[in-house]
Order: C-alpha cells, then sequence, then structure tokens
C-alpha cells in the first residue's frame, strides 16, 4: 500500500479502450492517405516484394536491407520509419513463393499491436491484408483484426481498389 497521494482520475482515461478501436472501410487508394498515417502491409521473410501492392511499398519506401537486417521471422513484424510515418511490415509466410496462414498473420499483427502500443500510433490504413496474392478470407482476417485491436485505441482503415469495369468482363469470361 502507497503513502502517495491520490492522483485525479482523468475521465478520459476511465473511457474502455474497446470504444476507441475502430475498423472502417475505404474505397480507393492507400497511398493516397494522410502522409503521416502509418502504413501495413504483408511480406515474406526474404523481403522479396515482387509482386502485388508490395511492389508499390517496395519502390516508394524503399528500405529492403534496413527491412533484412532486423531478421525478422514468420509472426514477427518489421519496421521502417519515414518522417514522421512508420511502415509495418507483416511477415506471414518464409518465402515469396508459399502462402500465409491465419496464425501466422495473427502473430504478426500482435507483435505489430506491440510497437504501435510502445510508440503511441493510434490509426493505421492497410490493404485487405494476406486477401489478395495470398489469397486468405477477408471475413476471417476482419475477425483476427478485430480480436487483435479490440481491446485498443487504436483504428484501422482498410483500402480497396475501386473495381474496373474491364476486370468485371474478364472475370465473366473467364467463368466459361
Amino acid at each position: 500500500m502507497s503513502s502517495e497521494p491520490e492522483k485525479p482520475v482523468n475521465p478520459d482515461s476511465t473511457k474502455p479502450a474497446e470504444d476507441r478501436w475502430s475498423l472502417s472501410y475505404v474505397t480507393g487508394d492507400l497511398f493516397s492517405c494522410p502522409a503521416d498515417e502509418t502504413l501495413a502491409h504483408c511480406i515474406s521473410e526474404d523481403c522479396r516484394m515482387g509482386a502485388g501492392i508490395a511492389v508499390m511499398f517496395k519502390k516508394k519506401f524503399k528500405g529492403v536491407e534496413e527491412l533484412k537486417e532486423q531478421k525478422k521471422l514468420t509472426g514477427e513484424c518489421a519496421v521502417l520509419k519515414r518522417g514522421s510515418r512508420f511502415v509495418y511490415y507483416l511477415i506471414t509466410k518464409k518465402k515469396a513463393s508459399q502462402k500465409p496462414t491465419y496464425e501466422s498473420l495473427t502473430r504478426s499483427l500482435e507483435d505489430m499491436k506491440s510497437h504501435c502500443q510502445s510508440n503511441n500510433v493510434t490509426s493505421i490504413s492497410m490493404p485487405r491484408i494476406g486477401c489478395g496474392l495470398d489469397k486468405l478470407q477477408w471475413s476471417k482476417v476482419a475477425e483476427i483484426l478485430e480480436q487483435v485491436f479490440k481491446p485498443t485505441n487504436i483504428s484501422i482503415t482498410v483500402y480497396s481498389l475501386p473495381e474496373r469495369p474491364q476486370s468485371t468482363v474478364m472475370k465473366e469470361n473467364m467463368r466459361r
């Protein structure tokens, strides 16, 4: 038992974190988000980033050697600091040619959450992680995001590109 006088309670600090987390969706280009917004996406341990949105991250933020030097393993999160923003690289598989598991994605999100909390990050923008070339189901990934981030004050914005008409036509033709 401490003999120190009690500090006044800040009413905002008593609000449960569950009321402050959010998951929202935007149709548009992920890179059109504010320049200081924290970003996240998935890569492999080998840091190849040779396909999908990872190519754009590699071109925009560079730092492949910096990422490799962190020696992060599957289920961890590598981080680049670019100006006032963090860029998170969720390591969800060993090699670029492999597919992630929901477990490896969950572990890498937990690692990212720890870094966010240590560095006062309260907002992250990301694509539909793991659901493009990696073929995970968004409904399950969204559940994992909620499970990992609901007890925090971290809001997540998920960006999806608008579907182009020719893509729809191509998909229809592929079904035949």
